[in-house]
C-alpha cells in the first residue's frame, strides 16, 4: 500500500518513541555477554571487527524496538530487515521496510567510550529512506527526518550545528579508514585548502551512524566509504542517517554521487559502491575524485 503523508508521520512518531526508550535502556545497561557473529555467503570472507560483535544489550534493543513496530507491519503491510536476524528478504516485495540497527557501534559501546546509537528507517522498495530516526544515548537526544518535511531534533526543526568548527574539515571515518594511504591524506588536505579551510581534522572511532550524524553536527564535515571487495558497512548503517543528511540539505550518495542502493537485492552490504556524505555539494563534489591506492 502507498503510504500518506500522515500515515509517514505517524510511523515517525512510533519509531522516535521506540528508539528514544530503546536508548535509554542501552544508556543505564553494561554488556555481560559479548559473541561473534557468523558471518556467512558471499561476504564471509573479509568483515571488521566492529560488525561481528553483538552484545546482550543488541538483543535487548533489538526486542524492544520491534515491539513498537511489529504492529505498524501488520497495519500497513511493512517488510522488515534488522541488523540481528536474518534477512527474510520481505524487504523485497514489500512497498516499504523497517530497517534497523538496534545497537550500531557496538564495539565503542564495549570499550566504553561514545561513538554508538539506535537507527531506524523506513525505505521504500527502490531503495530510498522515507523516515530517518537516530537515538543517541548518551545525549538523550533524537534526530528524526521524513521525507519532505525536514530533520527534527528533539522534535524541534533542525538543520544542523551552523557553527561548526569553521576553519577545518572534519573528516568522520570508521577505524578500517585507509588513514596511512598518503594519497587520501594529501587529497583531503588539498580540498580543504581549496575550500579555504587551515587542514584536516580526523574523527575515527564511532560507528557509522554516530559517525553520520556528525557529519550535520561540525561542518564542513565528511563521511567516506570507498568500494571495496566485501564488507563496507550494512544497509543499516546508512539508511537512517542518508535521510537525515538529505533533509537538512546536506550530500548522502553513493561514492560516484548516485543515490545509495539501500535495497540492494544480492546483499545487505555496501561495499559495491561506496558511501559519501558532506555537509555541501562543493566539498561532495571534490572528495568524489579521491581513491585510495588500493581501489
Amino acid at each position: 500500500m502507498s503510504l500518506t503523508n500522515a500515515d509517514l508521520q505517524y510511523l515517525a512518531e512510533v519509531a522516535a518513541s521506540a528508539a528514544r526508550e530503546a536508548g535509554a535502556m542501552i544508556a543505564r545497561s553494561r554488556p555481560t555477554r559479548i559473541d561473534r557473529k557468523e558471518h556467512t555467503g558471499g561476504e564471509r570472507e573479509r568483515v571488521s571487527l566492529a560488525s561481528q560483535l553483538v552484545t546482550d544489550v543488541d538483543r535487548r534493543s533489538e526486542t524492544l524496538l520491534l515491539g513498537h513496530l511489529e504492529p505498524t507491519r501488520e497495519r500497513y503491510g511493512l517488510g522488515l530487515l534488522t541488523e540481528e536476524r536474518d534477512d527474510d528478504r520481505s524487504r523485497l516485495t514489500a512497498e516499504y521496510f523497517w530497517c534497523v540497527d538496534p545497537l550500531d557501534g557496538t564495539l565503542p559501546f564495549t570499550e566504553g567510550v561514545p561513538g554508538y546509537a539506535v537507527s531506524i528507517a523506513l525505505v521504500a522498495r527502490n531503495g530510498v529512506s522515507k523516515i530517518g530516526v537516530v537515538c543517541d544515548p548518551l545525549e538523550g537526544t533524537v534526530l528524526h527526518a521524513v521525507a519532505g518535511a525536514g530533520t527534527f531534533r528533539d522534535g524541534r526543526p533542525w538543520s544542523g550545528d551552523s557553527q561548526g568548527t569553521g576553519d577545518v574539515l572534519t573528516v568522520f571515518a570508521d577505524r578500517s579508514f585507509p588513514a596511512t594511504d598518503e594519497g587520501i591524506v594529501q587529497g583531503l588536505e588539498g580540498i580543504a585548502h581549496e575550500l579555504g579551510l587551515s587542514g584536516v581534522h580526523m574523527r575515527v572511532g564511532a560507528g557509522a551512524v554516530m559517525n553520520g550524524c556528525g557529519v550535520l553536527g561540525k561542518p564542513p564535515a565528511c563521511y567516506l566509504k570507498f568500494p571495496k571487495p566485501s564488507g563496507g558497512g550494512s544497509l543499516w548503517d546508512f539508511a537512517a542517517t542518508s535521510c537525515l543528511l538529505r533533509e537538512s540539505g546536506a550530500v548522502a550518495s553513493d561514492i560516484l554521487g548516485a543515490p545509495l542502493d539501500l535495497n540492494r537485492a544480492d546483499s545487505t552490504f555496501m561495499n559495491h559502491r561506496g558511501v559519501l556524505f558532506a555537509t555541501d555539494e562543493a566539498l561532495a563534489e571534490r572528495l568524489r575524485a579521491l581513491r585510495p591506492i588500493d581501489g
